[in-house]
């Protein structure tokens, strides 16, 4: 059996982005840096010159690109005490902080992928906080974010009140979703559940990242059997 070895080592993903487009036009690099006006003129109408225009966009999203982009700080390390048949398992289980597995998986894992699953928070104002700064010990990050008290017990929340709702549940998602289409084949699928408070955000992200002509459709799961319409008027049973 061959077993996949992860080094520990992450690409970077600009620099492999830069090749790629190198190769495609390498007459609009000039002392190895890129000139946009003859990226414009090479591409030709495809170029959209509007100040107006369809985009969806977020205050942070440019800092989530970067993150996805820069190398991991995080080093992956066998337990094979609690590993069972270490000899012959053709299984990975990673623990740790999702973003910084992703990165580290890329070098290995890049376009081979048939199908991921994820489960996120779905940002109910209960379940979720996040901010993507790795350079402190966990103690401390998990004390700054809002995810433990001051005696060290575990909460989470992410509050309308917060007036980034929204937002950090964006920053948080698009990287992550960024680096797992750099694992998937071209033939992979992803799966992501979700419900009513982030589905149409998630929808246009992932537009954004895996192509629009790629959305395959909703699978709805219905979760309870419910008579109330808890005030609303609406029976709600599912999530997506």
């Amino acid at each position: 059996m061959k077993i996949t070895t992860l080094d520990g080592k992450t690409p970077d993903i600009a620099k492999e982005n830069i090749k790629k487009l190198k190769q495609l036009f390498p007459e609009v690099f000039t002392e190895s840096k890129v000139d946009f006006e003859k990226l414009k003129q090479v591409l030709g109408e495809y170029v959209e010159d509007s100040n107006e225009r369809y985009n969806f966009t977020w205050n942070g999203k440019g800092r989530a690109l970067r993150l996805s982009q820069t190398p991991s700080l995080g080093t992956l390390r066998p337990w094979k005490e609690e590993s069972k048949n270490w000899d012959t398992t053709q299984n990975l289980y990673i623990e740790g902080d999702n973003l910084e597995v992703l990165k580290l998986l890329q070098k290995s894992y890049y376009g081979k992928i048939k199908m991921i699953y994820i489960d996120p928070p779905y940002n109910t104002g209960k379940d979720f906080v996040y901010k993507d700064d790795f350079h402190d010990n966990i103690e401390n990050y998990k004390r700054i974010t809002g995810q433990v008290d001051g005696n060290g017990n575990p909460i989470s929340t992410n509050t309308e009140t917060s007036g980034r709702y929204h937002t950090d549940w964006l920053n948080m998602m698009y990287p992550r979703l960024r680096l797992a289409r750099n694992l998937l084949r071209d033939d992979g699928v992803i799966f992501i559940s979700i419900d009513d408070n982030e589905v149409a955000n998630l929808k246009k992200i992932c537009d954004e990242i895996f192509g629009e002509d790629n959305f395959t459709g909703e699978i709805i799961r219905k979760t309870k059997s419910m008579t109330g319409d808890e005030g609303s008027g609406f029976n709600l049973q599912h999530d997506n």
